[in-house]
């Protein structure tokens, strides 16, 4: 099976050649890892297109601005189904997400159709975090599942791996979230669906190098956008 490890990067200069090679340390088999830039500022870009001339498993999506989280992560299934992809993961560059968990992604993905990195099962847990933040994202999950009635208890994680298949639906459906309310979207589709979700624990870790994109107007697309979401649930049926 090929993997492909997608990762939208702005301004990420600092993180994002450590992690690449931290993932690569790994030894996983047919691994592909695709940076999605949103032309950082930073040269965050230009360094990826340099790591990558010496290693043909890096592959990289410059795009010309800075156009959401959510495109990032479609213009890079997209890019990855071309390539012939049958596994695909989210994954942060700020070493939020502990890289070293993908071979038990991989593991769990065998049995399931999306396999989602949970801060709030038994041991999962969240560092580095003010108590204002906690309670934001604590609101947010409690919010959405009591919206949407999906029974998946971290809905805002970035650290989801899925199968094929499941992308393929989502690239066929209008998903037009920027922010982080693309992975409720996405978490939505998938269990209306009916495919296969599981869950397991992940220790996130606040960014310590570089700035969070969280900002307002991400948190107010996130609580309208779930409203709508709800309001158009028979649309989303197969």
């Amino acid at each position: 099976m090929k993997v492909a490890i997608i990762i939208p990067t702005y301004n990420e200069k600092d993180n994002i050649e450590k992690f690449i090679r931290g993932i690569l340390s790994l030894n996983v088999k047919n691994l592909h890892i695709i940076v999605v830039d949103d032309n950082s500022p930073d040269g965050t870009g230009i360094l990826v297109e340099k790591i990558k001339l010496k290693d043909n498993r890096i592959h990289i999506i410059n795009r010309k601005r800075k156009m959401g989280l959510g495109t990032a992560y479609l213009d890079g299934f997209k890019y990855a189904l071309e390539k012939g992809a049958d596994i695909f993961f989210e994954i942060d560059a700020d070493f939020s997400h502990d890289h070293t968990l993908i071979p038990k992604f991989i593991e769990n993905i065998e049995k399931n159709d999306l396999v989602v990195g949970s801060r709030y099962i038994p041991n999962g847990k969240i560092k580095n975090w003010d108590y204002s933040r906690r309670l934001l994202s604590l609101f947010g999950n409690l919010y959405a599942r009591m919206i949407l009635r999906i029974p998946v208890k971290d809905l805002t994680t970035g650290y989801k791996c899925y199968r094929k298949n499941v992308i393929q639906h989502l690239i066929n459906k209008n998903i037009n979230s920027i922010g982080y309310v693309f992975q409720i979207e996405t978490t939505y589709y998938t269990y209306k669906n009916n495919f296969s979700i599981k869950e397991i624990p992940i220790v996130f870790s606040g960014r310590i190098i570089g700035e969070s994109k969280m900002n307002s107007g991400i948190i107010l697309e996130s609580f309208w956008k779930v409203l709508k979401l709800r309001l158009k649930n028979d649309s989303w049926k197969k």
